[in-house]
């Protein structure tokens, strides 16, 4: 099997640590992320027993009748609920069959923030969608978000040392930043039955923003990475850590120095047919109306205005 350099690391040890010692997690995290674009992240402060009641509570959601769901429906990128089949991530640049879309559905919330500008308001921190259901459920996730943001700002840190730049330069551009938090349900094959060849839980890509913080379940029909020489492979587990990748506008940021890693989440298995996965994801970005251009030579990418390029995103991956 293919190795791939997906290192454990202590994030805590590098809020504590001296000046060398921060920069010197930061080289270890860029060589992580130049070979497969994945670390795992311990001592990173997130409430476990915060974890478990965000997932009670999406369960008791997830578990009510469709009908009752469909009453906070969205659309890709939107906030509130996506059911199976109604994103298909591998669009992006692939083909674009429906029957394969991805087998989840999700509960899709955003960043409680105002810039004070109405209309980017509306866009990027639209309010969000809770279930009536499940009362307990935003104070809960709010708080969830909160602490994933704190880890970010800490990822940033540790990004801006390993590229030679001033520790709070990525940070203050992540100031006004929206970010999203998917709970994703994973159903067993019981209840969505055989996948269609080519289709998964969450098929092929890369993810759209600057960096994705994960906290996932260990099962049968997980998530795959895949390796600089096309294999794929079972990403490392380590219980209590956080998975975390690179995602395009990053990587198009530090003009490749960095990988954004497809990767996917298996479909249902038969060895597990009963096998129901929820993983928590905080996709997080940096201010919409900056113009990104590489920092790093190596690439011509033309300068983007990441606003521009999530809503080109947010289409292709939509199924309609």
């Amino acid at each position: 099997m293919t190795e791939i350099d997906i290192p454990l690391l202590d994030i805590g040890a590098f809020r504590a640590g001296t000046a060398e010692e921060r920069r010197a997690f930061a080289r270890r995290m860029d060589a992580a992320l130049q070979s497969s674009g994945f670390l795992l992240i311990a001592g990173h402060g997130m409430d476990a027993e915060l974890m478990g009641r965000v997932r009670a509570g999406a369960s008791r959601f997830f578990g009510l009748p469709v009908e009752q769901k469909a009453e906070i429906a969205t659309r890709v990128a939107g906030r509130g609920w996506l059911p199976v089949g109604g994103e298909a991530n591998s669009f992006y640049g692939e083909d674009s069959d429906p029957a394969r879309a991805d087998m989840k559905e999700s509960l899709t919330q955003g960043r409680n923030f105002s810039t004070g500008d109405d209309e980017v308001d509306a866009e990027w921190f639209a309010e969000n969608a809770w279930p009536a259901q499940v009362p307990e459920l935003p104070a809960l996730a709010d708080e969830l978000a909160r602490q994933a943001r704190e880890v970010y700002y800490d990822l940033l840190r540790a990004s801006a040392l390993a590229l030679g730049l001033e520790e709070e330069w990525f940070v203050d551009r992540a100031q006004a930043s929206p970010h999203t938090f998917n709970i994703n349900r994973y159903p067993p094959l019981t209840e969505v039955g055989a996948a269609l060849e080519g289709q998964y839980r969450v098929g092929p890509h890369t993810d759209w923003g600057t960096y994705t913080l994960l906290d996932r379940q260990p099962g049968y029909g997980g998530l795959q990475v895949q390796t600089l020489d096309g294999d794929w492979v079972d990403a490392p587990y380590e219980a209590g850590a956080l998975t975390i990748n690179v995602g395009d506008l990053l990587a198009r940021w530090v003009g490749d120095r960095w990988r954004s890693t497809r990767h996917r989440v298996q479909a249902p298995q038969t060895d597990a047919p009963t096998e129901e996965l929820i993983s928590l994801i905080f996709f997080m970005e940096v201010d919409m109306d900056l113009e990104i251009s590489p920092l790093v030579p190596g690439t011509d990418y033309p300068p983007v205005v990441c606003a521009d390029y999530f809503r080109q995103r947010a289409a292709a991956a939509t199924v309609s």
